[in-house]
């Protein structure tokens, strides 16, 4: 991982940009790719990130009738399984920063015939507008290395949090298998770009995707970053040798 950024500025991928940038840079990124997020996704992965959303759903701690919180989840895959733990008493809240992906996530529920038990919240991870303890589950699934404010906003998880609630993390991480990462590098640098500008006509960002999840914090610093935002029993588990990781924390 690389060093961190100067003063007043952040990661935009490899590069450095003011803190009040990194909002709107993003937030072009996934306008540009909301349309054919899930496709490239597929394409990515080869299909895996689904079974890694399926597990990460599974082992969570959610029951009949809890509440939910998806943060960055505007496509709907993971709230859409989230749904069906928590039941038709439950609710799931569907929060992302980015309209276009919400959009794209809310219609494509609907044409799924999912429009009960789906809330969809445009709403900022480091400002969440809901109140202190409302959720008992709170998850975000490839999203946290996009927030500017990665600290402010797994304060943000904590607050709203009922005590005992959980907390859980999906995200690109550092492969454990040394002799994988050339192989995993070559793909991120070389053929993942030019998926990009193939499938959705956009290579810029999915280089920036690439780089982001290279500036992302490693395993053993995220799960201290959860330390320090004030959860307990904090955790990680490793997917696929290290791609992505499931860190998980609770209130105490």
């Amino acid at each position: 991982m690389s060093e961190d950024p100067r003063p007043g500025t952040t990661h935009f991928g490899y590069r450095d940009v003011p803190v009040g940038d990194k909002q709107k840079l993003v937030g072009e990124v996934f306008s540009s790719v909301a349309t054919k997020y899930d496709v490239m996704n597929d394409l990515m992965s080869l299909g895996i990130h689904r079974v890694w959303k399926r597990y990460f759903v599974a082992t969570a701690q959610a029951k009949r009738g809890d509440r939910v919180l998806d943060l960055a989840g505007g496509t709907g895959d993971i709230a859409a399984l989230l749904a069906d733990r928590v039941g038709d008493t439950g609710e799931v809240v569907v929060g992302d920063i980015n309209g276009d992906m919400l959009r794209v996530g809310r219609d494509r529920m609907t044409d799924r015939g999912r429009v009960g038990g789906l809330s969809w919240v445009q709403c900022n991870a480091q400002e969440l507008p809901f109140p202190d303890g409302y959720f008992d589950l709170v998850t975000i699934a490839f999203g946290l290395r996009n927030v500017t404010d990665k600290d402010a906003a797994l304060r943000e998880m904590l607050r709203v949090l009922r005590p005992g609630g959980q907390a859980r993390v999906l995200e690109f991480s550092q492969v454990t298998a040394g002799w994988f990462r050339p192989l995993y590098d070559f793909h991120s640098f070389n053929v993942l770009p030019r998926l990009g500008s193939m499938i959705a006509g956009d290579e810029a960002s999915y280089r920036y995707l690439a780089e982001s999840i290279r500036k992302h914090p490693p395993q053993r610093e995220l799960q201290a970053m959860m330390d320090a935002a004030g959860f307990a029993r904090t955790s990680y588990r490793n997917l696929s040798a290290g791609i992505v990781a499931i860190h998980t924390g609770y209130k105490a």
